[in-house]
């Protein structure tokens, strides 16, 4: 069920085709959880691997507190389920395995600032990862800064502060999870901050569609021993399976899509 803060309208812009993206060169999409960016990108990474264009893909934390109630698949054997998902759902949209990298941070507790010690081992973490990437990044993929999931700010914040504000990328995209369903004013983009566009991604819906079904965990009764455990229900789902997708630029990006 939808939040009643849940936005009205969170800004769409116009629709681009999908050679648009092809636009952005190689790229690296961040991911919050692991299914994130099926969610969210899933469209654009399929249709830069058809153009044979790079894409790596970091999944930031190991997404264990999806199920914490469950006795079948405590944290560790669901960390390994959710990267296993994670792998067959980007090989359907095309991206090889050595190409996906697991950060590993604990699910809902992504770290800020205020953790001094965990944030500046993550930073660490997220910078060595950036200077050791084998081809040259040109634009970033992220989620929305102001995501109602803390987890989703932690990691643009993480992500910010080890490239040392986005510099070297001529692109930076945020993409929405949960502002659709969740959020409310204070988390809704300002057009001074970024301009909006939706890209067209009929040509590999079905791809997407496939891709989101390959996590199931969290999209079926896979894990039927915990009452409580997390599941993306039909309503969340149906935000994802349209056929196009929303992203959200910074003005300040290089050869933004007009």
């Amino acid at each position: 069920m939808l939040s009643t803060n849940a936005p009205r309208a969170v800004p769409e812009g116009p629709l681009l085709p999908s050679t648009a993206i092809q636009q952005l060169g190689p790229a690296l999409v961040v991911a919050p959880h692991p299914d994130d960016e099926t969610l969210g990108c899933g469209g654009a990474i399929a249709l830069l691997r058809k153009a044979n264009i790079p894409v790596e893909v970091l999944v930031v934390s190991d997404g264990t507190r999806s199920h914490p109630g469950s006795r079948r698949w405590p944290a560790p054997a669901l960390r390994k389920l959710r990267e296993a998902e994670t792998r067959e759902a980007l090989g359907v949209l095309g991206v090889e395995s050595d190409c996906i990298t697991f950060l590993g941070l604990p699910d809902g507790a992504v770290p800020f600032e205020m953790d001094l010690e965990a944030f500046a081992w993550a930073v660490q973490r997220c910078r060595r990862y950036l200077d050791e990437l084998t081809i040259e990044v040109r634009a970033i993929v992220l989620p929305w800064r102001r995501d109602p999931h803390a987890d989703h700010r932690a990691a643009w914040n993480l992500l910010y502060r080890a490239s040392g504000g986005f510099r070297s990328f001529e692109r930076r995209l945020e993409y929405p999870i949960w502002l659709w369903e969740q959020g409310g004013a204070q988390h809704l983009p300002q057009p001074w901050e970024v301009g909006s566009w939706r890209l067209d991604i009929a040509a590999v819906i079905e791809r997407k569609l496939a891709a989101i079904a390959a996590h199931r965990s969290q999209t079926s009764d896979l894990i039927d021993d915990d009452p409580d455990g997390f599941r993306l229900t039909p309503e969340t789902l149906a935000f994802f399976e349209r056929p196009w997708e929303c992203y959200l630029e910074a003005p300040c990006s290089l050869n933004a899509p007009h």
